[in-house]
């Protein structure tokens, strides 16, 4: 799962018909550019998870070119010429299994509802994926005019599909267990908030916030940044295992190569692959 948030938590991806179209045009044609499924996205006024299958390795490349050319679209709308996104580098999680990626799913899809910003997921205005994954519906986007050259290099249209990998198994089952579990998840949620009185914001609201504002609350600082997200004990431990053994094999390999010696970079190095040719170990099979 990928996240990142905006600048200062200001409301730069505020919904509003020219963000979402932005947004979705961008992440369709990196997705498309690079190879890259896309499950399910979920962008807040302030920060954006979406949850994508990276088969060719190509991850960094696409969250590169999907974050410049919103940055770049989206300053060019509001007017402004400062970063856009936090200077923190963006969060990606590795979900270990099945189950892993069913709870992201729907904490990515639920989260307008989480925050008390809407009462169902189908209420927030802004991108979410969820009725488009759970209805079968490719979204088509037009090029946002606010941005990009007429006649320039980018295409006119694009198309989001998005999927359910076959390693979730039953496409339909998949479906089942998302729309059961938000449903809930928003009943619970609608039950607390009737318990405590806590009032949502509503679309209104939302509509009318400045795109330059941010929420009051505190944010949480010097916090865990986790790189894998797994429900059991010995598939986490198995998958911080392997990026332990990555981290110590790519510092040997890398070692050798500023000695002059041969080396042999394991799969996974991007940077050094890209920029410097180096060689890369094979995968060993099962």
């Amino acid at each position: 799962m990928l996240t990142r948030r905006c600048t200062q938590r200001q409301f730069l991806l505020r919904p509003d018909r020219a963000t979402n179209e932005t947004f979705l045009y961008c992440l369709a044609e990196a997705a498309e550019r690079f190879g890259i499924e896309v499950i399910l996205p979920s962008v807040l006024s302030n920060h954006h998870h979406t949850v994508v299958l990276d088969r060719a390795g190509r991850i960094v490349e696409f969250t590169e070119h999907l974050h410049k050319f919103v940055a770049k679209a989206m300053n060019a709308l509001r007017g402004r010429w400062e970063n856009f996104w936090s200077s923190e580098p963006p969060c990606l999680v590795r979900l270990v299994e099945r189950s892993d990626v069913l709870d992201k799913l729907v904490y990515a899809a639920s989260n307008p509802v989480k925050d008390r910003l809407v009462e169902k997921v189908h209420h927030w205005p802004g991108v979410n994926g969820l009725s488009a994954l759970l209805n079968r519906r490719t979204l088509t986007i037009q090029r946002p005019r606010h941005f990009f050259r007429d006649a320039g290099p980018m295409p006119p249209e694009v198309t989001l599909e998005l999927v359910i990998p076959p390693e979730l198994g039953d496409p339909d089952e998949v479906r089942r267990i998302l729309r059961e579990r938000v449903a809930f998840l928003e009943d619970e949620l609608a039950a607390t908030r009737a318990r405590t009185g806590v009032p949502i914001l509503g679309r209104r609201a939302i509509a009318r916030q400045p795109w330059w504002g941010q929420p009051s609350s505190q944010e949480p600082r010097r916090s865990l940044r986790p790189r894998v997200a797994a429900r059991s004990f010995w598939p986490r431990l198995e998958a911080l295992l392997r990026n332990r053994d990555f981290v110590s094999s790519y510092r040997e390999a890398r070692a050798r190569w500023l000695a002059g010696l041969a080396a042999v970079f394991p799969i996974g190095t991007y940077w050094l692959r890209r920029f410097a040719n180096v060689s890369i170990g094979q995968p060993v099979a099962n």
